[in-house]
């Protein structure tokens, strides 16, 4: 930063909910001058079989540095309470509700939104896994100014990262991308805010969409490559996690695929997995205790 830009300490109100925000927010936090007022996420929710009420990653990131926190249900009931801050610019990261007018009309520099993918390629809630899904060699972190549709407004910055010949699994991506969305954003600021940065129109022909993933999205179709079978479990660890059914003495298992290579044959290794109910194993472990092997296209699932 120049010495004029060192001077600016734009108010700022973050919004963003998992560990992807929560990295974003404590860089901003730690490594730049500017000042988050408040700090907005999702009310703490129930997790695991025990149903444990858990906060949100954002939260207790929030909570590290003393930033007030908002967990309302609907965003748009906390307008008066966002606007008493005074934000000079709301930043946002994978928060998971739209931003209403009223909301984004409040702040002197509009809200900025930091998405990892490079847009308008992956808009939507899934962006890191459809990348690893399809085996993509390179991948980046988009900032955009928001507007009333999701993931459309005009891009103001973004970062590239390659991906060749690496493995990652989603939560080593999603590691890589939110320290480079961390880095961009607050390189971004200074620039957004002295007016340096002319905002460019998304290619909308170039638009791709990404979808809300479900736990059934998880099982395993056999009838794929082995390539697919294996870029699917690093997509989805640790959630949905990708699983399959076995039978053991009549009784019908989920098993989870928790690591897979493929072979220079083109073959699926399977690595590691965890049975229904139990600690995560070694495959060979598994097929020495369970005395069988993973069953392909074995539709019935538990009752």
């Amino acid at each position: 930063m120049n010495k004029e830009q060192r001077t600016i300490k734009p108010k700022i109100v973050f919004i963003g909910t998992p560990d992807f925000a929560a990295t974003i927010l404590e860089a901003t936090v730690r490594y730049s001058l500017f000042v988050v007022y408040c700090v907005v996420t999702a009310p703490d929710k129930p997790v695991g079989r025990k149903q444990i009420l858990t906060p949100p990653p954002v939260k207790i990131s929030a909570q590290k540095y003393n930033i007030p926190v908002l967990q309302p249900e609907i965003l748009a009931n906390s307008k008066s309470q966002i606007t008493n801050y005074k934000p000079d610019l709301i930043i946002v990261a994978a928060y998971g509700q739209v931003l209403p007018k009223e909301i984004l009309e409040i702040p002197k520099y509009g809200c900025l939104n930091v998405h990892p993918s490079l847009l308008p390629k992956y808009r939507g809630p899934s962006p890191i896994q459809t990348t690893i899904l399809n085996g993509d060699k390179e991948t980046g972190v988009t900032i955009i100014l928001m507007d009333k549709k999701i993931d459309h407004g005009p891009i103001i910055s973004n970062s590239k990262f390659k991906i060749q010949n690496s493995k990652f699994t989603y939560e080593e991506l999603l590691k890589k991308l939110a320290n480079l969305g961390a880095k961009l954003l607050i390189e971004t600021i200074p620039k957004w805010i002295n007016g340096e940065i002319k905002p460019k129109t998304q290619a909308e022909s170039k638009a791709t969409y990404t979808k809300i993933l479900k736990k059934e999205d998880g099982k395993i179709d056999w009838k794929k490559s082995a390539e697919e079978i294996e870029r699917q479990v690093r997509a989805f660890y640790p959630w949905p996690g990708s699983f399959t059914f076995i039978k053991k003495n009549n009784k019908v298992i989920r098993v989870k695929i928790l690591e897979a290579e493929v072979s220079k044959s083109n073959q699926l290794i399977i690595k590691k997995v965890q049975p229904e109910g139990k600690k995560p194993m070694g495959f060979e472990e598994f097929k020495r205790g369970y005395l069988c092997s993973i069953i392909p296209n074995l539709e019935k699932e538990p009752e």
